[in-house]
């Protein structure tokens, strides 16, 4: 059996943005944000075409590292992936100051700014960086 793909997902109450690695597993690109219905759905299609091997959520950390309220969301979205996407093994990425890198990112690309592109383009970077971060360590 060939080798599934890998997914990155930055979860949000509002959008949910996804990233995907390229076959060789060594970069990550974007795919886009979505509703968490819309996700769910997109995220099919890519486990229907390619099979997805592993969802890479980012958790959302405490600083301190602990749990919080915004795990406890995360985990809901987890549990709905664990029943659709069985075959995906799911690995919770420590997300902590994804979002804040994203926006570096997005601003020193001197793209338009933020305010004139929305969040989208914010998680969906997200998404990328969490994806990254876990294909660097795996890497190593």
């Amino acid at each position: 059996m060939t080798q599934g793909r890998i997914v990155g997902i930055d979860f949000g109450t509002k959008r949910v943005g996804i990233a995907i690695a390229d076959p060789l597993r060594m970069f990550s690109q974007p795919v886009g944000t979505y509703s968490q219905n819309e996700a769910i759905d997109i995220l099919g299609r890519i486990d229907a075409e390619n099979w997805i091997e592993e969802l890479v959520v980012g958790w959302p950390l405490e600083e301190d590292g602990t749990a919080g309220k915004a795990t406890e969301r995360v985990q809901q979205y987890v549990n709905r992936l664990r029943k659709k996407f069985k075959r995906a093994v799911i690995i919770l990425q420590d997300e902590r100051y994804s979002t804040e890198r994203a926006k570096e990112l997005i601003k020193d690309s001197g793209r338009p700014s933020l305010r004139k592109t929305g969040r989208e383009r914010i998680d969906t970077a997200a998404a990328g960086i969490i994806l990254q971060e876990y294909l660097e360590e795996i890497q190593s």
